[in-house]
């Protein structure tokens, strides 16, 4: 680690791991984040995501989720795809175009996690990719990366937002970076006024038992008469992120491991429909949609199709 601090070095390799942004907040319960998420909570914002109202205290609280925690380092990996669905498929959200990116990153956190100990010593860290109650965007503010936009994304002045958030907690004093204090969104409505399904509110809160990823992902229960209608997407949303000015930054990833899986870009309707399950199994094994599984597909295919019949 020649002529770097500990802060710079987990910068450093980071940048050289792949990722876009990384940055360094301290370790501390976070009080007002606390406040709004139990307000959310009782609102029942969460709809049947239960897993939402486990661990509050972990989830507010970095320190209880590794012993000595002294710094929470944030770290952001473009995802945004150079090449986009053709007109006239059924719509996958983009960060699913390519392999799981759970996998992905927590390879990346393991190599930064072990680099760490070889040139600093022993430490105690945990990596986290979407695996423990963690305010992600929040910490990200706090690491001055971003700040959260109305629509609930977290969004850089750099890129954008078409990225995945990591961390990692480690016991390691290092310099915290300034937090980000200011909203860049204005007055700004374009994500509240595109959103098809009413999910985002006033005061940066979101519905996520309206949000349209909600029920083509997290819902696993078949739709109801009251299940709200929408055109195309049949796993995700990317509409609150496509109408965001901010996102005309965005430059394609670098990241092999995203490259668009080719049914991805071929299935048409029919295709979705006539796949077998062991078909479904063996091409997107490696897939986030593989956790709707092919029965949530063919339900999410049948309710496009649905609104498209009564236009």
């Amino acid at each position: 680690m020649p002529h770097l601090t500990p802060s710079s070095f987990v910068k450093a390799e980071a940048h050289r791991l792949g990722f876009s942004f990384c940055g360094i907040a301290r370790a501390k319960r976070l009080d007002e984040d606390a406040l709004r998420l139990e307000k959310w909570l009782r609102k029942g914002r969460q709809g049947n995501m239960a897993y939402m109202e486990n661990h509050f205290d972990k989830r507010v609280d970095p320190r209880l989720l590794v012993e000595g925690a002294k710094s929470v380092i944030t770290l952001l990996m473009n995802y945004y795809p150079e090449q986009q669905q053709p007109e006239g498929l059924p719509k996958i959200s983009a960060y699913a175009f390519g392999k799981d990116y759970h996998v992905v990153i927590r390879d990346k956190l393991n190599v930064l996690l072990e680099t760490l100990r070889d040139e600093i010593g022993e430490i105690n860290g945990r990596c986290f990719v979407d695996s423990a109650p963690i305010l992600e965007r929040s910490w990200a503010v706090q690491s001055g990366l971003g700040w959260i936009g109305k629509n609930g994304n977290l969004i850089t002045k750099q890129q954008g937002s078409y990225f995945f958030i990591a961390t990692l907690i480690t016991d390691l004093n290092l310099e915290p970076d300034l937090p980000m204090l200011r909203d860049y969104c204005g007055t700004c409505t374009a994500c509240i006024d595109a959103c098809p399904t009413q999910a985002i509110l006033p005061d940066k809160e979101i519905d996520g038992s309206r949000c349209i990823s909600y029920f083509t992902i997290e819902l696993k229960e078949a739709f109801t008469e009251h299940t709200p209608q929408w055109k195309d997407w049949m796993f995700g949303c990317d509409i609150c992120m496509q109408v965001c000015p901010w996102n005309r930054f965005a430059t394609p990833t670098q990241e092999p491991d995203f490259t668009p899986i080719p049914e991805v870009m071929q299935y048409h309707e029919r295709d979705w429909l006539e796949i077998t399950e062991e078909t479904f199994r063996k091409v997107f094994q490696d897939s986030p949609l593989k956790r709707s599984k092919q029965k949530g597909i063919l339900r999410n295919i049948e309710h496009i199709a649905k609104e498209k019949k009564s236009e």
